[in-house]
């Protein structure tokens, strides 16, 4: 006799747990039927990703193997390698001939060698700081041609040739114009003239030009402000060089000064007031440039290399060996040679009791020698640092019947005032010019302002 278990009553929490096998169970049925009914869509979509009404079982396979020549544009770069580019430039105010080949990436010898020789002599002797220069190379430094503007007429070239390179000058057809440009004084002369884009050559005439009442070492003051009008010669479309400055307004602490260029019948040049008073001096106030005084006119100085107290009756322009010095003033040589702690010097005779000294010479103008005569802003020697020189600076002394005065602060007899005869066409061509300087004049542009 069997016998059986008892009954016992199901709670409803049992009876839910006792249905959750037999859902579990239908759900995994419903997926494997979902599965099972995509598998002929997959195939579909495999056999439309091959290629539609495509038997694939008979493709035939089989491995070429062929030569894939370099591509033309891996070619063409290899080549431009070498190509050839034009660099344009300018001579610079501390250029030589080395600095100035390097800066050009000239660097093939024989380039280098035929451009520091006598058939190249007319570009190695004439850099002058301003003039435009041209040079084409290759990557590798090697000169194709050389173009230099000697001057407003004149070209120098340089071409590389089969037989070597050949130079010649040809005269240039030029277009001038006159250029009108201001610019204001915030840290120097030559930032305010390179910030306006002014030529360098141009700043070198705006200091002669007011030299006589500007002294540009030590009154330039920030806030200085000047206009200037000048000529600018074009070949092709192209500035090639500049010329003279035919106008100028400086205002220098407030005070403004004006100058303009007149070209008399006789073709001489110089600069007056719009009045016509001659603004050139007998002399120039400094026989440098442009420079820094590094030591001025004392009468009690500490002497560097001599470690004592000393009288330096002239005064000391620092500035890099090889810097051209001028004549200041109409005179003949006196001495040429070499004179105990001045080194090299030489000494000039001018009217009325003046005599100039310049020490501490590299080396002599070619030619130059006792008695010959000098004009004023003449090339008579070279700045070094010969004798007891601590560093390269030209040693200026300005003497009046023997006795030293200061270079500096010495009265200058003005230059020869303007003929009458000239003075109706002068003023005529004054009006014009000073009508320009108007167009960019500070007190011009402020007083339009206030309308």
């Amino acid at each position: 006799m069997q016998l059986s278990e008892p009954n016992q009553e199901v709670t409803p929490e049992q009876s839910i747990l006792a249905q959750k096998p037999s859902i579990q169970e239908r759900k995994l049925r419903l997926r494997w039927l979902l599965a099972i009914s995509t598998v002929p869509l997959f195939g579909i979509y495999a056999a439309f990703g091959i290629a539609p009404q495509t038997v694939t079982q008979d493709i035939p396979v089989a491995t070429i193997i062929e030569e894939v020549a370099l591509p033309q544009a891996i070619a063409s770069l290899q080549q431009s390698k070498e190509e050839a580019f034009w660099q344009a430039d300018q001579v610079r105010r501390d250029d030589t001939l080395s600095s100035l080949l390097k800066r050009l990436n000239i660097r093939n010898t024989e380039a280098v060698d035929f451009l520091r020789g006598p058939d190249a002599s007319a570009f190695s002797s004439q850099l002058r700081p301003g003039q435009p220069i041209q040079a084409q190379t290759t990557d590798s430094g090697e000169l194709l041609k050389l173009q230099y503007q000697i001057s407003s007429t004149s070209t120098f070239t340089v071409e590389r040739k089969e037989s070597g390179y050949v130079a010649q000058t040809a005269d240039s057809s030029l277009n001038t114009i006159s250029v009108v440009k201001s610019a204001e004084i915030k840290s120097s002369l030559f930032g305010a003239t390179d910030s306006a884009d002014i030529p360098d050559q141009i700043a070198l005439q705006i200091v002669e030009i007011f030299s006589s009442d500007i002294d540009f070492h030590t009154d330039l003051r920030r806030g200085d402000h000047f206009v200037v009008v000048y000529e600018a010669n074009y070949n092709d479309g192209e500035q090639v060089t500049t010329g003279k400055v035919l106008a100028a307004e400086f205002t220098n602490a407030g005070k403004t000064y004006r100058a303009v260029m007149y070209r008399n019948p006789e073709g001489q040049v110089s600069y007056y007031t719009p009045e016509g008073k001659n603004l050139h001096k007998s002399f120039l106030r400094s026989p440098l440039e442009f420079s820094r005084i590094s030591s001025g006119f004392s009468l009690g100085r500490f002497h560097p290399i001599l470690q004592r107290m000393r009288a330096h009756k002239g005064v000391d322009y620092a500035a890099p060996i090889g810097t051209r010095v001028k004549a200041s003033g109409d005179a003949t040589v006196d001495f040429v040679g070499i004179k105990s702690g001045y080194g090299n010097v030489v000494v000039l005779r001018h009217a009325n009791g003046v005599s100039t000294v310049y020490g501490h010479l590299s080396r002599f103008a070619p030619g130059l020698h006792r008695g010959m005569k000098v004009e004023q802003g003449e090339i008579i020697a070279f700045v070094g640092m010969t004798g007891l020189a601590t560093g390269p600076h030209l040693h200026y002394e300005f003497l009046l019947n023997g006795e030293h005065r200061n270079p500096l602060t010495v009265a200058l007899p003005t230059a020869v005032p303007m003929s009458g005869k000239y003075l109706a066409d002068f003023t005529a061509h004054s009006a014009s010019l000073t009508a320009q300087l108007n167009l960019l004049s500070k007190s011009n542009l402020a007083s339009l302002d206030s309308e």
